[in-house]
């Protein structure tokens, strides 16, 4: 079965950068679509930025000109280079998966059926 595992997350102060790795495993890579989601305490999940196995990407309002994502598919790595960073973008950050049959990226969580077990961003002085 596939496996997504992140990494890279941590504590930050406002302003600074952090680059989120995602590493997958037991799967054909270059034919899945990939994204990253994100949730705190007491919020929705929110999408943040989307590739799909073509390399088109999306992002949210928010992330969009601040966060860049990217993958490897030699690596079978998908990461997100986060910059600017704010205490609002403090949550958990999560990978997802799901075949890329709809040809172009998502934000929809719905859509994707292989999450990673998160990892921690906190922007804090």
């Amino acid at each position: 079965a596939m496996q997504l595992a992140e990494s890279g997350g941590g504590s930050v102060q406002p302003g600074g950068s952090l680059r989120l790795t995602c590493t997958a495993s037991g799967h054909t890579y270059n034919r899945l679509c990939m994204a990253w989601f994100r949730q705190s305490p007491g919020k929705l999940r929110e999408g943040v930025a989307g590739i799909d196995s073509q390399g088109h990407t999306i992002y949210s309002d928010s992330a969009r000109g601040r966060f860049t994502i990217s993958r490897d598919n030699v690596k079978t790595t998908l990461n997100l280079e986060m910059n600017r960073l704010t205490p609002d973008d403090t949550a958990t950050y999560y990978c997802a998966a799901m075949e890329d049959y709809r040809g172009h990226p998502s934000l929809s969580g719905g859509q994707f059926d292989i999450w990673g077990q998160g990892t921690q961003v906190t922007v804090s002085s």
